[in-house]
């Protein structure tokens, strides 16, 4: 089939889902999951094909997020459950004025339509986007990667077999089936079919849709994300806090890329820094994380010389930017100039220092003595998320149900004129 087959399919059920009842869309949300979770060996399979061909094309923190084992697809399928249970967003009344003349109007939130999702090597999202979509009553067009291409459709297999038995049209989740960039352009510029385009990968994937979609589209995901360990930190929990955002996963967009340290604490912090995430790591077989240390950082300790992109780049791997800061005002400056205003954390027991990174650090998320790692939908108490918006309008953050809509007015009278 198609894209444009595709994409004239999604809008036709758009109508269908949006007045689907809350019941039902529970209904075919539990079908889904349980569809899901019947395929695991079938999932596994086409997944187990898919990381044979990637291997040697894609790095292994890469592979990574590829690979699929029972857990993961078991957290998948508990990932749409707890869907259910979260209030359904669409009909909300968000604002309600009765005028002068008797006119009530009511701000009502309801359904995008038809959401697009292009995105990478990650099956996850196809049933965190899939599920989304369905409980906030759109459609959804999914753009796998070709990595993840066979593992998408064997997921997508099972979500429509879920939908279908709860008498939904198969055509609210679709799997695109060219990888090619055409798809990818074909829906970026489908003007009157796609709503909403978000974008799920690295920097290049989300500048080409900002720069050539003419559908409307939501900046997510690149996250160059720092950890600024203060001055009046506790050494153990800073310690704790940077291990666990830079290697817990790497792969993600909010794990720590940089990390920032004060000149007071710098000759005592810096090596035990290095200890940690170096010497114990290596001593107990796990990945060192490499240091790239700016001029100030290697008086203490040794590691590689940073460069001027080191602290542009979104590495997405065991590397880790240093640098030290005369205080937490030149620690905000710094994050202002370099960060992608995805997700930022102080660590320090000091609350005027914490106030001012809070009111000074715009971005999406601002952290005071907790991982970078928490920006997530099921994190954050959002079932699950449709990416994480990085822009300011209309959403920012982990996307939940509440930011898959948008609203409209409802204007009830009696007659009245103007």
């Amino acid at each position: 089939m198609t894209t444009q087959e595709i994409l004239k399919r999604a809008k036709k059920a758009t109508r269908f889902l949006a007045a689907a009842s809350h019941q039902q869309k529970n209904a075919a949300l539990e079908l889904m999951a349980e569809c899901l979770f019947e395929d695991t060996d079938k999932i596994l399979a086409a997944n187990r094909e898919d990381m044979e061909a990637a291997k040697g094309v894609i790095s292994d923190v890469m592979l990574d997020r590829l690979a699929l084992s029972p857990a993961r697809i078991k957290g998948m399928a508990d990932g749409i459950l707890a869907l259910i249970s979260l209030p359904d967003p669409v009909g909300e009344v968000l604002a309600r004025v009765e005028r002068p003349n008797g006119l009530v109007i009511e701000k009502t939130a309801v359904p995008m339509g038809v959401i697009a999702i292009i995105y990478e090597s990650r099956p996850n999202v196809t049933s965190d986007a899939a599920a989304l979509a369905l409980k906030s009553g759109n459609v959804c067009v999914l753009r796998s990667g070709k990595e993840a291409w066979r593992s998408a459709k064997a997921i997508v297999d099972a979500l429509q077999r879920g939908v279908l038995s709860a008498g939904f049209p198969p055509a609210c989740v679709q799997l695109v089936e060219d990888t090619t960039r055409q798809s990818s352009t074909d829906l970026m510029t489908a003007n009157g079919y796609v709503d909403l385009l978000i974008p799920r990968g690295g920097a290049g994937l989300i500048n080409a849709c900002l720069e050539n979609a003419t559908v409307p589209c939501i900046q997510t995901g690149t996250g160059i994300c720092h950890i600024y360990v203060d001055e009046f930190a506790d050494f153990d929990k800073a310690l704790n806090i940077v291990e666990n955002a830079k290697t817990s996963r790497p792969s993600v967009c909010n794990a720590a890329e940089v990390c920032l340290v004060h000149k007071a604490i710098a000759p005592a912090f810096l090596p035990r820094l290095k200890k940690r995430l170096v010497e114990d790591r290596g001593a107990a077989a796990k990945q060192p994380v490499e240091l790239r240390l700016d001029e100030e950082a290697r008086k203490y300790i040794d590691g590689t010389a940073a460069k001027k992109k080191d602290f542009d780049t979104e590495f997405l791997d065991y590397i880790l930017a240093v640098a030290v800061v005369d205080d937490t005002e030149e620690a905000i400056r710094h994050i202002l100039k370099h960060s992608t205003h995805h997700s930022d954390a102080i660590v320090t027991e000091d609350k005027a220092n914490a106030d001012a990174f809070l009111t000074g650090v715009d971005s999406a998320a601002v952290y005071v003595n907790a991982s970078t790692r928490f920006t997530d939908g099921g994190e954050f108490g959002l079932g699950c998320e449709m990416g994480i918006s990085t822009q300011k309008l209309h959403a920012r953050g982990p996307m939940g149900l509440r930011e898959l809509c948008t609203y409209k007015y409802i204007v009830r009278g009696d007659g009245q004129i103007r």
